[in-house]
């Protein structure tokens, strides 16, 4: 794993954006592995800037999105209308290559990554307790895409993108964890003090499903970006 402590969450976003965009100079047709949350909305913002500077077109891009809720009440409520306010509208992706996990595909889901080739670009958050993704703490390493059930932590974290936290949905699909190794390339955000314990045991300790994270230490090309609270732990 590569370890990039960096100042500020602007020069983390700066990093990130501009792995994607030079991904994207070499294969037109790349396939990108998206996350959603507050962690990668700097990288997205950077992203949609850089791409207009330097006249980036995404209409060969393809999209898969680590995970959607299910059952939410509003489509506001659902990342696929959060990938579309804050990435697609403001580029020249094609909709229709913009793919997210379905309750009722389940299996195709993981057979679609596949059929497009594999994701080149993994863009990944942690959650405080270590999970990636919805994969929550003690989910099987040899996971795949599947339904989980939203722990009260991760309920509580989500809370501040709902009216109220009975709003929150209790379920989940997400990409499993041997469906995110697949990805030839993986790069994983972190930002703020709550995250500082979760990067720890990602980094420091050995890799175990109580922290979803640490199966990272067994890909060959996981890039960590960090900020210097995220990275706190590290440091004594």
């Amino acid at each position: 794993m590569k370890i990039n402590i960096l100042s500020t969450e602007e020069d983390i976003a700066l990093l990130c954006a501009n792995k994607v965009i030079n991904l994207i100079k070499n294969k037109n047709n790349a396939v990108l592995g998206l996350a959603t949350g507050s962690t990668p909305l700097k990288t997205y913002q950077k992203l949609i800037e850089l791409s207009k500077k330097e006249e980036i077109s995404f209409k060969n891009i393809k999209t898969f999105n680590l995970d959607e809720y299910v059952n939410y009440k509003n489509f506001k409520d659902s990342y696929k209308y959060f990938m579309y306010e804050n990435l697609f509208k403001h580029i020249d992706i094609n909709l229709e290559n913009t793919f997210f996990p379905n309750e009722n595909l389940l299996e195709k889901y993981d057979e679609k990554i596949i059929d497009e080739g594999g994701i080149d670009l993994q863009i990944l958050g942690i959650g405080a307790n270590g999970h990636i993704a919805f994969n929550e703490p003690n989910t099987s390493f040899n996971s795949k895409t599947h339904i989980v059930d939203l722990t009260k932590e991760t309920i509580n974290d989500n809370s501040r993108f709902f009216t109220s936290i009975n709003d929150v949905p209790k379920k989940a699909i997400t990409m499993g964890l041997e469906t995110i190794m697949k990805s030839r390339e993986i790069v994983l955000i972190a930002i703020g003090k709550n995250k500082a314990k979760a990067i720890y045991k990602l980094i420091k300790e050995k890799a175990n499903p109580t922290c979803p994270a640490s199966i990272l230490q067994n890909h060959p090309n996981v890039s960590i970006y960090l900020d210097n609270d995220a990275a706190s732990l590290l440091k004594k």
